[in-house]
């Protein structure tokens, strides 16, 4: 379980430091429906424990929309309230993978989500309280398809 988070931290990570200046290189318009798979939930009560969707409840996305006019523009609809709301800071499209981070303006607060197309996996990562010592995480997996295909 370490090991997911690991890699995905460390994905993140190093996307952000090569991401600033990054371009969007595919024309991509996608309408999706994700399954919920399963969270890690990091806070007060839970110490990066996984939960289930048998074990805790959690929507599916019905209608993920991911719409990309290249050179530098992705937007991203329905993923959750916070990102259809914001200018994305980070967006990195290629042929395999969609990677977005987003910051509230006090950066107290960040989503950041990695789409796998071949795989169909998408990751949804909600960070609270980032200023304070005990920050809060929902890592979020859900598998994705489009129109009854796998992306």
């Amino acid at each position: 379980m370490k090991i997911y988070i690991a890699l995905f931290i460390s994905l993140i990570v190093t996307n952000f430091a090569n991401a600033q200046n990054t371009n969007i290189n595919i024309d991509r318009n996608l309408n999706l429906t994700c399954a919920f798979e399963k969270v890690i939930l990091k806070n007060p009560d839970h110490n990066f424990e996984t939960f289930t969707k048998d074990q805790i409840k959690r929507d599916d996305i019905t209608k993920l929309v991911i719409e990309s006019k290249s050179p530098n523009v992705l937007n991203i609809k329905n993923l959750s309230n916070f990102i259809d709301k914001i200018e994305l800071d980070v967006k990195i499209s290629n042929k395999d993978i969609v990677l977005i981070q987003a910051l509230d303006d006090n950066k107290n607060y960040s989503e950041s989500a990695v789409l796998t197309f071949k795989t169909g996996e998408l990751i949804h990562e909600i960070t609270k309280n980032i200023n304070q010592k005990e920050k809060e995480k929902e890592i979020l997996f859900y598998n994705c398809k489009n129109k009854n295909q796998n992306t």
